[in-house]
């Protein structure tokens, strides 16, 4: 019988600890195959790559293959794996495990989500990870083990059309973990700020930088969930249209 196939990528690029992490979770209970951007993504959203060309190259890592990496956005991966590099189409697309909570408004600038939204776009169970810590030496262990929990599951269901999850992970010890919550996006907010700077021949440059604000109502919401130790699922609905506002803009017509 042949083994469910995942596709993995993610938005830290493909020689990050967490997408070597969820890598070798995912093996555990499935044929993998990894494509991800050759270098970090972090914060391209759902970008394509359209005047440059686009290549792929085998990667290996600890003298073994890992995957595929690309010089271009996660979105890029995972619309050029289904549509020219896989021989079949895969049970289940994952993103991650991304190196930083990615709660509330942050959704909507990630790569990493916005990969596995590529992936809900081909009709695929999707699913995005991240671990709530920017650090690359924090131990891997927990995180992999809740979204091999998650991914085994996953590969048992269709999700709603449309539909795909988003999964962040607290930084901490498994013991100190108190479960997973359903949750809603969290009103979370950067107040953003560009920092005035000079370089070396005294020409002024901005970089961009911020302050996070977590939501602050109640424990269903994401930022809130992961705040008190529980791993936040949040189901992601792609539906941009606001019907309840059509009675209000009944002017234009």
């Amino acid at each position: 019988m042949k083994k469910p196939l995942i596709l993995v990528s993610n938005d830290d690029g493909i020689n990050s600890p967490g997408l070597y992490a969820l890598t070798m979770a995912a093996k555990q209970v499935a044929d993998v195959v990894v494509v991800a951007p050759d270098r970090e993504q972090s914060a391209v959203g759902h970008s394509l790559t359209i005047n440059q060309p686009l290549r792929v190259t085998k990667f290996t890592k600890n003298g073994e293959f890992l995957g595929y990496a690309v010089n271009g956005t996660p979105a890029d991966c995972v619309k050029i794996a289904l549509t020219s590099l896989l021989d079949r189409t895969p049970d289940l697309v994952i993103s991650g495990i991304n190196h930083g909570q990615n709660t509330a408004v942050n959704i909507l600038y990630s790569g990493t989500v916005s990969a596995s939204t590529e992936g809900m776009l081909f009709g695929i169970n999707s699913i995005a990870f991240s671990v709530c810590s920017h650090s690359w030496d924090l131990e891997m262990d927990t995180a992999s083990e809740y979204a091999l929990q998650i991914i085994k599951k996953a590969l048992n269901q269709k999700f709603p059309a449309r539909t795909y999850l988003n999964v962040n992970i607290p930084a901490i010890p498994s013991n100190e973990m108190k479960g997973i919550k359903l949750t809603q996006v969290g009103s979370g907010y950067w107040k953003d700020f560009y920092e005035k700077r000079k370089d070396p021949f005294n020409k002024e440059y901005y970089w961009f930088s911020g302050e996070y604000f977590e939501s602050e109502n109640e424990l269903i919401n994401d930022d809130i969930a992961v705040k008190n130790g529980y791993v936040a699922i949040t189901p992601i609905k792609y539906q941009l249209t606001n019907f309840d506002s059509f009675d209000k803009f009944k002017y234009f017509e």
